[in-house]
């Protein structure tokens, strides 16, 4: 087999170095594995790598933040404890935030600040799974994070999922009561716009979603880290439609996690977002006093799980992040336009791979091509994700597989264009050649 003839790296050394980590299989290795074995491959070889395995924000903090945040620190608050349910100043831009961008209403008593929304996310399942002895646990819409169901293994709580690519419209109804049917799922989670596939539900999705949840009395745990980035639509008006699409509209049995990371660039500070509904924290259900002092959802989320894991979010980042809300509700500061340079990334790297024999795996948004964003996923004929991705790093491109997203679409990889810089383009560009040209003689 003709194999790898224009290889920046040496395939015995890509393939020493996954043996040397014990991965077993490339295409089910973490993003994080992936990460150190380009790292380790990276610093062997000297072959300075196309990074797009790390979801990671590229672009710099907000100065608006970074500036309140030092502000913060100068002033003392690195002395003192904050409190559990977080400063004042920045409850109160959330609840804003939420009112001005997703039309909804949410008190500033029910928002709260997390360590990222990977803590937001842990809080949420940990204590909506303990709502309901009889149940087990999460419904993922897949594809999705893959740590998500890493965080139901570590709580110790059953998990079901299904890829959504098939179920689209109409037929999401079907496919959710199928499964909601059964009266063991106690939460829903997905992301919007997706993580990998970058989808985007349409509002009668999230309509759909939302009925199922309250037919069976389940609690939608919706993953905003990309808020506002499907640049399709320009989402970044304060208090003017259109607004990021959102179950919060169709039901009141929600806990939406937004990320700072990606649409604030403040990836650095872990600083999230949890917002509950008003009528979910007011649920009181007898079985959470298992595990809570208390039988009120809201008190057993604050007192119970927030304050067992961490008992506060940064004092300084949470100032930090208060500014930069207020300048978005204020209308002084668009965080859709500072992004934007994603979807610009996301639509040249596609045409460089589409021109040299790669193929878009998601390609749809039901009737509409997909857009172009902080991911995307594509494949090459005759290869399976694993072999793929050993592929690619021989030619300097990192990625991870769709296999431990949760798709059934086992070929695919999913690119990130967050840490491509633009003057890595032409390199790219060059690699993704030079690996046509040598599998397609394969053939």
């Amino acid at each position: 087999m003709k194999e790898t003839l224009a290889a920046l790296v040496d395939p015995a050394v890509v393939d020493r170095r996954i043996e040397s980590m014990g991965i077993s299989d490339l295409g089910r290795a973490s993003i994080r594995e992936i990460k150190k074995l380009v790292d380790d491959i990276q610093k062997e070889s000297g072959v300075a790598f196309v990074r797009m395995e790390m979801g990671i924000p590229g672009l710099p903090a907000v100065p608006i933040g970074v500036e309140a945040q030092a502000n913060a620190l100068k002033n003392g608050v690195a002395s003192l404890y904050p409190d559990i349910q977080g400063v004042p100043d920045l409850k109160k831009e959330i609840s804003r935030f939420v009112r001005n961008f997703l039309d909804i209403g949410v008190s500033p008593e029910h928002c709260l600040p997390t360590v990222g929304s990977m803590m937001g996310s842990l809080v949420a399942m940990l204590t909506v799974n303990r709502m309901h002895a009889e149940r087990e646990g999460t419904l993922f819409i897949d594809p999705g994070f893959p740590v998500h169901k890493q965080q139901c293994r570590l709580l110790g709580h059953e998990f079901k999922s299904f890829d959504v690519y098939d179920y689209r419209g109409p037929r999401l109804r079907n496919k959710l009561e199928s499964i909601l049917a059964s009266g063991k799922v106690s939460s829903i989670l997905y992301s919007n716009p997706n993580n990998p596939a970058w989808i985007c539900f349409t509002e009668d999705e999230l309509k759909i979603i939302g009925e199922m949840a309250k037919a069976h009395d389940v609690v939608v745990i919706e993953d905003l880290a990309y808020f506002g980035m499907d640049f399709r639509r320009d989402y970044s008006r304060p208090g003017q439609p259109p607004f990021q699409p959102t179950v919060a509209r169709y039901t009141d049995n929600f806990m939406l996690l937004i990320s700072s990371s990606k649409a604030f660039s403040y990836a650095g500070e872990r600083i999230g977002m949890l917002v509950v509904g008003d009528q979910l924290w007011q649920r009181r259900e007898p079985d959470l006093k298992r595990y809570f002092a208390s039988d009120l959802l809201g008190h057993a989320i604050l007192f119970g799980t927030m304050y067992a894991i961490t008992a506060g979010t940064s004092h300084s980042a949470q100032y930090g992040l208060a500014a930069i809300l207020k300048a978005v509700n204020d209308g002084k500061y668009n965080f859709v336009e500072n992004v934007r340079e994603y979807g610009e990334k996301a639509r040249i790297m596609k045409r460089m791979l589409t021109e040299n024999g790669f193929y878009l795996v998601y390609d749809r948004d039901l009737d509409e091509p997909l857009g172009d964003g902080f991911y995307f996923t594509f494949a090459y004929p005759g290869m399976s994700g694993g072999e793929l991705l050993r592929n690619l790093i021989c030619y300097g491109i990192s990625a991870i597989t769709l296999g431990i997203t949760g798709s059934t679409r086992t070929e695919g990889i999913r690119a990130c264009t967050s840490l491509v810089r633009r003057d890595q383009l032409p390199e790219l560009e060059e690699r993704v050649k030079r690996f046509h040209r040598d599998f397609s003689a394969r053939s």
